[in-house]
């Protein structure tokens, strides 16, 4: 399936460059083609160098938490749930604890904190792995919930709308944690049947009960603070939290009568040897991403999406939006600048920009979380874990667009 897509983009974008060049004489594509792709490889080397100093500290900071035995707390905690939906993965593997703390991180939007983890999570996942190139199904769920994550604050969103001078910036809030529950539930619900897990019964459904309680309480206490307040609360719940988890960790260390800064470095140094194996497979998928979009297949198929809309009589308002929708999958900056571009556009205030920053904290970016987390463990055959996470992001998007027509 990723084989195929990825050729795909380059078949796409090369039928495209060569219609509109021998067109519409547009001869200036094939260069524009040549330095997309260039540009692209080093995005990619210049993401994963990024990467390295925040999986340095936070595989650093896991491997004392390991230490002082949190994660496995956290995994007895949540041993009933995964002992459902994920049953080939045994009590006490340290994999639990760390896909626990992946998903409380993107919960929490500590986006910093959660690759480092899921990376972790993956790795470990690995050795319980009898196919090395086939992810098992474990891998499979667990990335699809990755690519859909829940986002309880949605910091970065609610700051851009804040710079560009939005009334309400936070006015998005509560749209976006509905269309991100809707995307993880549609994500979860699919792997489930793909893989026939049984979970309609008291514990996961009592689980997701809970974590869904929890969504709703905290989209109550937001709600209810007056809406200057809302950006400033959200901000400094997230940094105060992502602090805090540094502090636990290193006292937890230290309870254990660790020697702390031997053992942050000897975690650190497999985050840069993870960051060194995922060069190839971000390479790979960000050049393919660069020259669908730079061709101009973007732009013809948001035409025709318009088209589409069009035929049934709808309300194609949200089509100035559908960018930001269609990049969102494939790629985290772009979902973001085309976000940023629709708010300078037709002004931040505007329906096109309310849907699009629904849009952006809708899901998660697909491809990305893809190459990375399997390129990591250097998975190829990704199985249902494609077209699952795609369903989810499709949910989402929907979600999104519709719950802005409610909440605009």
């Amino acid at each position: 399936m990723l084989n195929i897509i990825w050729v795909s983009f380059f078949l796409i974008a090369f039928l495209v460059a060569a219609g509109q060049s021998l067109f519409f004489g547009q001869v200036q594509i094939w260069s524009e083609l040549t330095a997309a792709v260039f540009s692209s490889s080093k995005t990619a080397f210049t993401i994963s160098l990024n990467l390295t100093g925040m999986l340095c500290l936070w595989l650093g900071l896991l491997k004392i938490a390991e230490n002082a035995g949190l994660t496995n707390v956290l995994a007895k905690g949540l041993y009933p749930l995964f002992k459902r939906i994920m049953p080939e993965v045994p009590e006490k593997s340290p994999a639990l604890g760390s896909m626990i703390m992946n998903m409380a991180a993107n919960v929490l939007g500590l986006d910093n904190a959660a690759t480092p983890m899921g990376l972790k999570a993956m790795e470990q996942l690995q050795t319980l792995n009898p196919h090395k190139d086939k992810a098992s199904n474990a891998q499979v769920l667990f990335m699809v919930i990755n690519s859909s994550a829940v986002t309880l604050i949605p910091i970065t969103i609610l700051m851009y709308r804040a710079e560009l001078g939005a009334l309400n910036p936070s006015a998005v809030f509560i749209p976006i944690l509905l269309a991100t529950s809707c995307s993880t539930l549609v994500g979860f619900l699919s792997v489930a049947l793909v893989q026939r897990l049984h979970i309609f019964n008291r514990v996961v459904l009592g689980y997701l009960l809970g974590f869904f309680c929890v969504v709703g309480l905290t989209a109550y206490y937001f709600q209810s603070l007056p809406p200057e307040e809302r950006l400033v609360a959200s901000s400094t719940c997230g940094n105060f939290l992502l602090f805090l988890i540094i502090v636990v960790f290193l006292v937890s260390g230290l309870i254990k009568r660790q020697n702390v800064y031997e053992t942050f470095i000897s975690g650190a140094k497999e985050g840069f040897d993870v960051a060194v194996r995922i060069i190839p497979y971000l390479v790979a998928m960000l050049v393919a991403i660069a020259v669908f979009r730079v061709s101009g297949a973007m732009d013809w198929l948001i035409i025709g999406f318009e088209k589409f809309f069009s035929l049934f009589g709808m309300n194609t308002d949200f089509v100035a939006a559908l960018p930001t929708a269609i990049l969102k999958p494939l790629s985290g900056s772009g979902a973001r600048a085309m976000m940023v571009e629709t708010m300078t556009t037709y002004g931040v205030d505007s329906f096109p920009a309310f849907v699009s920053s629904v849009v952006q904290g809708s899901t998660e970016t697909t491809f990305y979380v893809l190459a990375v987390y399997f390129g990591a463990v250097k998975i190829t055959k990704v199985g249902a874990a494609l077209p699952c996470a795609l369903l989810a992001d499709f949910a989402g998007i929907a979600a999104a667009i519709s719950l802005s027509y409610v909440f605009y």
